[in-house]
């Protein structure tokens, strides 16, 4: 038996409500540019919306001009998707709480997530947005994931709660010592200050 092995997100595909509440939603609110629309090939009475995120992946949209918006929250039981989250870089996240306000957007407020910060908002189909940031850069040729795998490790072998910025530096010096050689025979901490 071998595994059917998945190298990222193709893309995600939503059900809308109708095309300008995607289009205002998606570009308007998120800038996500809007860059491919033709119909639901399932569905003839449907369009097929397509938006880049930003990393040049798509997130699709069905509309159909007979849907509304409904703006309470959509269902949250098992199997059906609790939320959808975006990266924004620390620029756009200093900015995050003003622009959701300015345009009357309900919020959770910024959100201390250890590793990264996040804050929450509905689209206006009560889908659950985040918006999140990480709070590191990984390494030249690493990614955020084997700077969590490695800070995931250390936090267990502490004992902690939760990861922390301790465990995300830690974790980082770690992968540039595997990763990066050094012509010093011994590349431990040192004390140049003579302290």
């Amino acid at each position: 038996m071998r595994k059917l092995q998945v190298q990222g997100v193709h893309h995600i595909t939503l059900t809308g409500a109708d095309r300008q509440t995607s289009i205002d939603f998606w570009e308007g609110i998120l800038g996500m540019p809007f860059i491919f629309d033709q119909p639901n090939l399932d569905d003839a009475d449907e369009g097929h919306l397509y938006f880049d995120p930003g990393d040049g992946r798509l997130i699709t949209i069905f509309t159909s001009e007979k849907r509304k918006p409904v703006h309470g929250r959509t269902p949250t039981d098992p199997g059906c998707v609790h939320h959808i989250a975006f990266n924004v870089s620390k620029a756009v996240w200093s900015q995050v709480v003003t622009r959701l306000d300015e345009r009357g957007i309900k919020h959770s407020g910024p959100k201390d997530r250890g590793f990264m910060d996040s804050i929450y908002f509905k689209d206006p189909l009560g889908l659950l947005i985040e918006l999140a940031c990480y709070r590191f850069e990984p390494p030249a040729g690493c990614t955020h994931a084997d700077v969590m795998i490695e800070a995931h490790r250390m936090r267990v072998a502490r004992g902690d709660y939760s990861i922390a910025e301790i465990h995300l530096a830690d974790a980082i010096e770690l992968l540039v010592s595997r990763r990066q050689q050094t012509l010093s025979e011994d590349r431990s901490a040192k004390d140049p200050y003579g302290g």
